[in-house]
């Protein structure tokens, strides 16, 4: 698919990085046609590596390394903080919403939004949305599941289920924080399901939501998603840009609460999609380093205004 034609050479060249773990070993073990291979070029140091975002005067560095580089993640953005420049976590190796880490941005004075990006019409955000409108409804939910197939390398490099800790928590833990009672473990099922090669890029997700309305009557519900998936979070992550440029321009660091919350499934602060939405309108029109108390308060006051 093509999704601008006659692009003009810019002369960017593309360079090794550090594989660390974001290489899994069976990827090895498939066809060409179907994986990714590893360069033969010489990995750069990390000494390297900054001494290349200095160079280049980059504004920031994006994380969009396969899941589960749990090393290559925090090697990347130990690489932001010491080349000064903003980090945007779009994998859910949780780095903005690890307190420790934000403070090591905040002390630094650097900008991070994070942590796994959301789509922009994707099972996460679809089932977040209908689960909260399952508790806006007054509708008990007993128990919900989320399959999801696809054929592309993401797929195949999640067929590795060692890789899907931080996945699977992260995908979890953004409908649990919409629910109106935290369901039970065995209650709730989201993650990567399989690899289906003639799939493709597309991604298909299924959607299981059972509950009770008034009177104990049951209710279910199914939803079944098909999209092309490579290019599904590009519009989001581009938002994602644009507000962390604007952290850069405002010279304010640390975890962006506002924009974290809106684009990324882990972010350091969860709230329901409208609001988080309205938070980041509202940094993107002059609020700069709100504080996790000012957040607060603002939703209470919101949801005053709006009962």
């Amino acid at each position: 698919k093509v999704f601008y034609k006659d692009i003009s050479k810019t002369g960017i060249i593309v360079k090794m990085g550090k594989i660390l773990d974001s290489y899994a070993d069976h990827m090895h073990s498939y066809d060409e046609q179907h994986t990714f291979i590893l360069s033969d070029q010489k990995e750069l140091t990390q000494e390297e590596i900054i001494q290349e975002l200095k160079i280049s005067k980059a504004d920031m560095l994006i994380n969009y390394l396969p899941v589960g580089s749990e090393q290559a993640a925090k090697f990347y953005a130990e690489c932001a903080l010491k080349a000064k420049v903003g980090f945007l976590n779009c994998i859910p190796v949780f780095i903005a919403s690890n307190p420790t880490w934000a403070q090591r941005f905040k002390n630094n004075n650097i900008p991070i939004i994070g942590d796994d990006i959301k789509s922009q019409i994707g099972a996460t955000i679809v089932h977040r949305v209908l689960t909260n409108l399952f508790k806006n409804r007054g509708v008990k939910l007993m128990r919900t599941y989320q399959l999801n197939t696809g054929g592309n390398t993401d797929f195949l490099n999640m067929l590795d289920r060692h890789r899907l800790v931080s996945k699977k928590l992260s995908k979890t833990e953004a409908v649990q924080s919409q629910t109106a009672v935290r369901l039970k473990n065995e209650n709730i099922h989201i993650g990567p399901s399989d690899w289906v090669p003639w799939q493709k890029d597309n991604k298909v997700c299924f959607i299981r939501m059972e509950g009770n309305i008034f009177g104990d009557i049951p209710i279910n519900l199914e939803l079944r998603l098909s999209v092309e998936d490579s290019p599904n979070s590009a519009g989001v992550v581009i938002d994602a840009i644009r507000c962390l440029k604007i952290a850069l321009e405002r010279n304010q660091g640390g975890a962006l609460y506002e924009p974290s919350s809106y684009f990324m499934k882990h972010p350091p602060i969860q709230y329901s999609d409208n609001i988080a939405y309205q938070l980041t309108e509202e940094f993107i029109e002059g609020f700069s380093e709100v504080s996790i108390q000012s957040i607060d308060e603002m939703t209470k006051q919101k949801t005053q205004d709006t009962d």
